[in-house]
């Protein structure tokens, strides 16, 4: 099957900056293949190299033009603006389905008693999740002009209040401990809005583009395709995915309570985990990265949150960091040393929460006969692989096995620099290993169809130019750095990520749930220090003295 050069990129994370409208008329001061003055972010991530080719060659088209008529190079200007819009057109519209298919899938397994349960406040029914993700972008719809008329919208016969999550701007909203007892819209009205929605979204943007090319060399038009409609359309698709994440941490405390092993969730796709043969065995604990001036947040040309921005300066002293996230062997000795039960290694709020939840182990974790520790996951009830990283701890667990051993959390700064400086290019990185996309030899991530972490050392593609293994994927990992927003931030998208910033931890890396499209080296979570739902773990550092 012939595949095009988006294709062969794998996808090309830069497209939605691919010489659009707004970039098109950079090409009449651009020679050579020197830096485009419409490409940001050039120094650290450069167009993929078809964008080159492509680019030159129109260039050279025009150029060769410009000696012609102003009639034949305003027409040259017009086609080659309108092919490459169209280009960037489908590849949304193509990305927006298959986005809504991914949540499907994860879905399409439950039962309709599954759908609508919430086993703890700090979770959704699933069904919510479905309906809450479609009226997301039914209010981007809003925003931008489009009208859904109130008896064909797809939802009568249910109150769309129910699926506010948190925005004030939008009207009322239902406590998330709610959730599970307003149990509407139905699962049914969920498909079919949902359904109704899909619809409108790809005839509104289809009308936009319309609009757009029809109007590529002419005056501005009000229903042409803007920079911001792009954006919330992809802030729409990378929102359904985190709750597509969100999703499986729900699905593993709802099926956890249920002793059969049995009666759990069942995933359409479920690959083997990596045999003995694929890991390398990690001989260093620990390496060096040097400290001095690192800048801190996304330089690229393609998706990012508002919180990733702006890049800014921070000055780090030099430091240690483990080659690979703490284990579950190393964490069951921190438990057999009395880690649970001394005031040493905790902060005060984490010593009084492992008092009054009594905490012994992480959680799900559960001690059988023969001191043997098990948990019931998606793969079944096992015995806790002690090669695996540790899952599904607190900030305050991670923190008081830092001090036990006799080191710390990273910063997410530190972080970052071992995760993607690049000493030999001088630049960043968007991964660890480099600028192309996660693939299954990269990483563990939801398309790896896992279902839970690898044994550390199983990617050995995938790590840094430190050494660093696994910072993508797998688990989530804690730093010790508060979630507050960078120097110069401009908020995208009120109330998204500009109002949290408030007794918060920020995680880096993503884990087996996380959907690649997702994930870089960049991305900033953040949960509160004493939630363990999330699929976290850690890694520690050390300062160099």
């Amino acid at each position: 099957m012939p595949i095009n050069a988006i294709q062969a990129c794998g996808g090309c994370r830069a497209w939605p900056n691919r010489l659009t409208r707004l970039e098109t008329r950079d090409l009449r001061s651009h020679n050579g293949l020197s830096r485009p003055s419409g490409v940001r972010g050039f120094k650290s991530h450069p167009p993929h190299f078809h964008h080159y080719l492509l680019l030159n060659r129109i260039c050279r088209q025009l150029d060769a033009y410009k000696r012609d008529t102003a009639y034949k190079y305003q027409n040259l200007f017009s086609f080659v603006s309108k092919l490459l819009y169209q280009e960037s057109a489908d590849q949304l519209l193509s990305e927006f389905t298959q986005v809504r298919k991914k949540t499907i899938q994860l879905f399409k397994p439950l039962r309709i008693e599954d759908a609508v349960m919430q086993s703890d406040s700090f979770g959704s029914p699933p069904n919510w999740h479905l309906a809450h993700v479609t009226w997301f972008f039914q209010k981007i719809l809003e925003k931008h002009g489009a009208t859904l008329e109130p008896e064909r919208n797809g939802s009568s016969g249910f109150n769309l209040e129910y699926l506010n999550s948190y925005y004030q701007q939008f009207g009322k909203i239902l406590p998330k401990q709610e959730r599970g007892k307003f149990p509407r819209p139905t699962v049914k009205q969920t498909l079919d809005y949902r359904s109704f929605i899909d619809k409108k979204v790809t005839k509104f943007l289809k009308e936009r583009w319309s609009t757009t090319t029809a109007t590529i060399t002419s005056s501005k038009n009000a229903n042409a395709m803007t920079h911001e409609l792009q954006y919330d359309i992809m802030l729409g698709m990378q929102h359904e995915m985190q709750h597509q994440e969100l999703m499986v941490y729900d699905f593993q405390h709802f099926f956890e309570r249920f002793p059969d092993p049995f009666d759990n969730y069942e995933p359409l796709i479920m690959n083997e985990l990596p045999g003995e043969s694929q890991i390398q065995r990690i001989s260093s604990k620990m390496v060096d990265v040097p400290g001095g001036i690192f800048e801190v947040g996304y330089n690229g040309n393609a998706f990012c949150y508002d919180n990733e921005l702006p890049e800014h300066k921070v000055y780090l002293q030099p430091f240690k960091m483990d080659v690979v996230p703490v284990t579950n062997g190393e964490y069951m000795k921190f438990i057999e040393e009395g880690g649970y039960e001394d005031y040493r290694y905790w902060l005060a709020d984490g010593w009084e929460l492992v008092k009054e939840q009594q905490w012994k182990a992480p959680l799900y974790w559960v001690k059988e006969e023969g001191n043997v520790w098990k948990k019931k996951d998606f793969r079944g009830l096992r015995r806790i692989d002690p090669d695996e990283p540790v899952i599904n701890v607190s900030y305050y667990e991670a923190d008081a096995y830092a001090r036990w051993a006799g080191k710390r959390l990273p910063t997410e700064s530190e972080w970052e620099k071992a995760a993607s400086w690049n000493d030999e290019l001088q630049r960043k990185t968007l991964y660890p290993w480099g600028d192309h996309k996660p693939t299954p030899k990269h990483a563990n991530l939801l398309e790896s169809y896992l279902w839970a972490p690898s044994k550390v050392g199983a990617y050995p593609e995938g790590k840094s130019y430190y050494g660093c293994h696994q910072m993508i994927g797998d688990v989530w990992e804690w730093t010790s750095s508060e979630y507050v927003l960078y120097p110069g931030f401009r908020s995208k998208f009120s109330e998204y990520t500009d109002k949290w910033t408030i007794n918060q931890k920020v995680l880096r890396g993503g884990c087996f749930a996380t959907p690649i499209a997702q994930i870089r080296n960049t991305y900033r979570n953040y949960f509160k220090p004493h939630e363990r739902i999330l699929f976290a773990g850690f890694r520690c550092a050390r300062d160099i003295v």
